[in-house]
C-alpha cells in the first residue's frame, strides 16, 4: 500500500494518549508522522530537565506543561494531525469524558497505579475500545525481549512486561523509544485494518 493511501485512511481516526512523558511524547510524535487525523492528549505534569534524556522535549521547554509543549513540537514538525490537549490528572470520570470519541487509546503512564486505573476503567466501561499499553522498558539492551502481546481482541501490551524502573535500572531513551514506537505501530496496525 502506498504512503498516501495509508495517510488518507489514518486521517479518519482519533487516538487518545493518556500521559505525555517518555512513552506518550514519543508515541504521539510517531503517530502524528503517520497522518493520524486527531490526537487527544492528557497529562498534568510539567517538563523537568532530568527527563529530557528520554522525552520528546527540549531544554528551552523546561518548566512548561507537557501537553502544551508536545502540541507545539508536533505542530513544528508540520504534521496535519489535529491536537487536542487536556492539562489534567486523569481519573475514571475524566477518562470517560476526554477519550469518549477516540477510536483507540494509548496508555503512557509512569506509575503502576495509574496504569491499573486506566486499564480497569476502559475494560469495564468500554470493553470494545482498543487499548495499547506499555509495560517493561527499563534499562538497556535485550531488545529481543521486547514484544507485542494481544490479550483478547482489544488489549495490546508492548514491552517485556518485567523490567521495572529502579535506581539501578532506570528508563533510558533507547528502550523507552522502542516501546513507544511499538505502541504507535500497534495503533497503526489496528486502524489500518478498520473499515471506514
Amino acid at each position: 500500500m502506498k504512503k498516501e493511501d495509508i495517510f488518507s485512511h489514518l486521517k479518519n481516526f482519533s487516538v487518545g494518549i493518556a500521559g505525555a512523558g517518555g512513552l506518550g511524547s514519543n508515541c504521539a510524535v510517531a503517530l502524528a508522522r503517520t497522518g493520524i487525523g486527531k490526537m487527544v492528549i492528557a497529562d498534568f505534569d510539567t517538563i523537568s530537565a532530568e527527563n529530557l534524556d528520554r522525552q520528546y522535549y527540549f531544554a528551552h521547554q523546561t518548566g512548561m506543561k507537557k501537553v502544551r509543549a508536545l502540541k507545539e513540537n508536533i505542530e513544528s514538525i508540520g504534521c496535519v494531525t489535529e491536537i487536542e490537549i487536556h492539562d489534567i490528572k486523569l481519573n475514571p470520570e475524566t477518562i470517560l469524558k476526554i477519550f469518549n470519541n477516540c477510536d483507540i487509546i494509548v496508555e503512557a503512564f509512569d506509575k503502576a497505579i495509574m496504569k491499573e486505573m486506566l486499564i480497569e476503567t476502559l475494560l469495564t466501561r468500554w470493553p470494545d475500545k482498543a487499548l495499547v499499553v506499555g509495560s517493561g522498558m527499563a534499562g538497556f539492551g535485550d531488545t529481543a525481549l521486547l514484544y507485542e502481546r494481544r490479550l483478547g481482541n482489544n488489549l495490546i501490551v508492548c514491552g517485556d512486561e518485567s523490567s521495572e524502573v529502579s535506581a539501578d535500572n532506570p528508563p533510558l531513551a533507547p528502550r523507552v523509544g522502542i516501546v513507544a514506537n511499538m505502541q504507535a505501530n500497534a495503533v497503526v496496525d489496528i486502524l489500518m485494518n478498520r473499515k471506514l
